[in-house]
């Protein structure tokens, strides 16, 4: 865990050309370090081995939303004036561990009425995936799409956890996890890190002419009991947080170039498609036989690879996001560059109880 943190804290560190010692506050979004390595206060164990001793430091844990939450924290330190270089750092180190006992620490994150009765995320999805197929007349084929863009997206992605392309029918006839949901609809397990420094524009201008803004940023919480939610394919945290970062931005759904979506399963790529104002209710799935959210299509979405495909380290999969746009707006994508000038990432905590959007904006 700790030499994920480090490295990524580091190539951060190197590519803005700061020191360590300019941090000021440090932030570790971190979901399960405790459950997953038996181990506390990495955020401390940080900054000793980046060498940054002086700084404040600070763990967010905002289950798999850690991330988003730690960018709206380190967003929150600059903005108010108590830092001028943030760190942030998310990582999770989880393969190490049995399938199933990492399964029943993620879902942990149910209410414990849920957990108690054996469910767990995956079947969260399925449950929707099916209400939906039949809801909107959506042919299962659809889902299967999403799962062969983002593998294809990820080939070019030197990060990504899976390199390689599939086809539809490798889609379809993987095995079944939660009907209708296969193999292939679902991220992995995965261990991972990633970095992002913050600090105000005039600090930024010292360093370089190249690096993005966040516009907006917002976070929400739904019912924690799924089953409490009056349309299942409606997840509130998305709305209500994508309507925060719009309006903090200016921006509206029509100005965003590219996005990066918590789609942990096919099936949420849909659902924040409607909750950010993407796709109307029921239509997202139309959108995907269309090709609107490929690389080359109206509005790429998972250039990265997707938690599919680029995989989900948990603390790490927000801040993962962020670098993803962030490299787009500077134009440090490589072969995925989509010319852009403002993005959006969306991170889901659970399945869907708390939830963070930020809108990133290229330097003027």
């Amino acid at each position: 865990m700790l030499d994920l943190l480090a490295e990524a804290g580091v190539e951060c560190l190197e590519d803005a050309g700061a020191d360590a010692m300019d941090i000021e506050h440090l932030y570790v979004s971190n979901m399960a370090s405790g459950e997953f390595e038996g181990m506390t206060g990495v955020m401390n164990a940080l900054a000793h081995d980046l060498g940054a001793m002086t700084a404040y430091t600070q763990r967010v844990d905002q289950t798999s939303s850690s991330g988003g939450a730690d960018i709206y924290a380190a967003w929150q330190s600059i903005a108010s004036g108590a830092s001028e270089i943030t760190l942030l750092v998310g990582g999770e180190k989880t393969t190490h561990q049995s399938t199933a006992d990492t399964t029943d620490v993620i879902a942990s994150i149910a209410h414990p009425v849920e957990y108690k009765t054996g469910v767990t995320l995956p079947s969260f999805a399925g449950l929707t995936a099916r209400h939906y197929l039949e809801r909107f007349d959506a042919p299962r084929e659809s889902l299967a799409k999403v799962g062969v863009k983002k593998h294809k997206n990820g080939v070019d992605n030197p990060n990504a956890q899976f390199q390689k392309k599939v086809n539809l029918e490798t889609v379809l006839e993987s095995p079944i996890v939660a009907d209708p949901l296969r193999l292939y609809d679902l991220c992995p397990i995965t261990d991972g890190s990633a970095a992002l420094l913050f600090c105000p524009e005039s600090v930024a201008q010292e360093y370089t002419d190249e690096y993005a803004v966040i516009a907006g940023v917002n976070g929400a919480t739904d019912t924690h009991v799924v089953h409490e939610r009056e349309d299942p394919t409606v997840m509130g945290g998305v709305v209500e947080s994508g309507k925060g970062a719009y309006e903090m931005s200016g921006y509206g759904p029509e100005d965003i170039d590219v996005a990066e979506l918590h789609n942990m399963f096919t099936i949420l790529e849909f659902l924040q498609m409607k909750g950010l104002g993407f796709a109307k209710q029921g239509e997202a799935w139309e959108l995907v036989e269309e090709g609107y959210m490929e690389r080359d299509g109206e509005l790429p979405i998972n250039t990265s690879g997707g938690l599919k495909s680029k995989g989900h380290p948990l603390g790490a999969s927000g801040v993962a996001q962020g670098v993803e746009i962030y490299e787009h707006l500077v134009g440090e994508a490589g072969p995925r560059q989509v010319e852009s000038d403002v993005g959006l990432c969306c991170n889901v905590g659970g399945f869907g109880n708390c939830v963070i959007t930020t809108i990133m904006e290229a330097a003027r």
